[in-house]
């Protein structure tokens, strides 16, 4: 599903293509033999010692009580794993992570393939202010970030001043008519809140604004105007990356927005996975397909049939995969925690790259082009005003993301949801930007769903053998560092 970095040339430009929807062959992975974590042999008729573990590597009550840290495995190495192994292995306890991929990052991945970087994944900082978790690590990183919009922006993603719209015949729309459209289109959403407060049962944001028309047909829109309005809905639809007739009516805007507005990571995300995954025992190319949970311990069994025993693990990997059900879980998961993974969507946005040889477009952020629908409209991203190179990454979402990539996906629900996927279940702690409900879809939602994972097995060890000094986390002796933030 994920075609990552693929490059070819048509005419005179290339494409990279990426994706940020859930990928589901990134199931969980890995696994490693180090500290705490033990390989039980192959079961076989020639190996009857298939359950003795040794005790030099074995972890007691007793051993741990002598000094010996817990041992974790993190299924999964994205944002939310590395960060979960970054505050474990800083608070002394023994960490792996398993990663099926043969790269760290997940869903964040920078392409190097035009020779510059260009992220395929996750690209903004949303919330570029102290208020972000991953600022601090940015600013002492030094990143360079380019601001694209500004606080107010979230069904736009951006301000309508830094766009230039143009209808299918390559006209360009006027600003004051973009302009006054938007406006009609915040008045139908307000419309749509007073729809929600007279039926008490959710529905979607496309069949809230049909009954919008009905209640104020002089909402309704006809020729351009009609079209730039479509434009804008197809706007709302790539903020949660799916379709208007999918988007719930009564959470849309529930979301916690960050002050700061939006950055680009001008030389991408990588930077950032790298320096969190620093001397942290890594293990590519190992597929989780067990976990089973035992008395005081978790076994993992990876895909060439290796079985590994563990403290804690924590599971950090795509709704998508959790959903698949590649993951055999034992006992089954508490049938909450299975109606949270099955009930929260996933929402698909993908990326297309376009490297030409020459700017030939409007100094603008963003481009984009009106149609009769939200299906034909398109929203591209200007990264010459970022980064100097003459690039428009196309980020088509919902339906027509879907028939690009010939996969189908449904979008997100309630917030009891969210809290159930991230409840732990004995020694299993889950993580990953799906159990967030407030920053769910984001890199520091990834991030900090992985510090609260690791904070929450840190405490159960805490309480579990009242060692209340031995697994605080390192404390960092770095000065915050203001960001580095530019606009042309």
């Amino acid at each position: 599903m994920n075609q990552e970095a693929n490059a070819s040339t048509v005419n005179d430009c290339s494409l990279n293509f990426g994706n940020l929807c859930i990928d589901e062959d990134n199931n969980s992975g890995g696994i490693a033999v180090q500290g705490g974590l033990i390989e039980i042999p192959q079961c076989s008729d020639q190996n009857p010692a298939r359950n003795i573990l040794s005790p030099g590597l074995c972890h007691t009550n007793f051993e741990i009580k002598h000094g010996i840290s817990p041992s974790i495995i993190v299924i999964g190495g994205g944002f939310a794993g590395i960060a979960a192994a970054r505050a474990l292995h800083d608070a002394k306890f023994q960490v792996t992570v398993l990663e099926s991929r043969d790269r760290i990052g997940g869903r964040v991945h920078t392409d190097y393939s035009f020779g510059f970087p260009v992220d395929m994944g996750a690209s903004w900082l949303q919330g570029a202010s102290n208020k972000n978790p991953l600022s601090p690590l940015i600013g002492r990183l030094q990143l360079k970030l380019y601001r694209t919009s500004g606080d107010d922006s979230v069904l736009y993603d951006h301000d309508l001043e830094r766009y230039a719209l143009f209808d299918m015949d390559g006209n360009q729309v006027a600003n004051d008519l973009v302009s006054k459209v938007s406006v009609i289109f915040e008045s139908i959403l307000e419309e749509t809140d007073l729809v929600r407060d007279i039926i008490s049962r959710d529905m979607t944001i496309s069949r809230a604004i049909s009954l919008v028309f009905e209640r104020r047909p002089d909402l309704r829109l006809d020729g351009l105007a009609h079209k730039i309005l479509q434009w804008c809905l197809s706007r709302m639809e790539g903020w949660f990356a799916a379709d208007a007739n999918t988007i719930s009516l009564e959470s849309w805007h529930d979301e916690e927005l960050l002050p700061g507005g939006h950055c680009i990571m001008v030389e991408g995300y990588l930077p950032v996975i790298r320096k969190l995954a620093k001397d942290l025992d890594i293990q590519l190319g190992h597929r989780v397909t067990k976990v089973a949970r035992e008395e005081n311990q978790v076994t993992v069994t990876v895909e060439d049939g290796r079985t590994f025993l563990t403290d804690a693990a924590i599971v950090a990997v795509p709704l998508g995969v959790l959903k698949s059900g590649r993951i055999q879980f034992e006992p089954r998961l508490p049938d909450w925690k299975e109606e949270a993974m099955n009930d929260l969507g996933i929402g698909i946005e993908n990326k297309i790259v376009l490297l030409f040889s020459e700017v030939f477009w409007p100094n603008v952020e963003f481009l984009g082009v009106v149609a009769e629908t939200c299906y034909l409209c398109s929203y591209f991203l200007n990264l010459h005003k970022a980064t100097g190179h003459p690039v428009l990454v196309y980020m088509p979402a919902g339906q027509l993301a879907r028939d690009i990539e010939k996969i189908y996906d449904t979008v997100g629900r309630p917030h009891d949801l969210y809290k159930k996927l991230r409840i732990p279940v004995e020694y299993l702690f889950f993580a990953g930007e799906a159990t967030s409900f407030e920053f769910s879809g984001s890199a520091h939602g990834a991030y900090s769903s992985g510090l609260k994972a690791a904070d929450d097995c840190r405490m159960l060890f805490r309480e579990k053998y009242g060692e209340f000094d031995l697994y605080n986390p390192a404390i960092v002796g770095e000065e915050t560092v203001g960001l580095l933030i530019t606009r042309k």
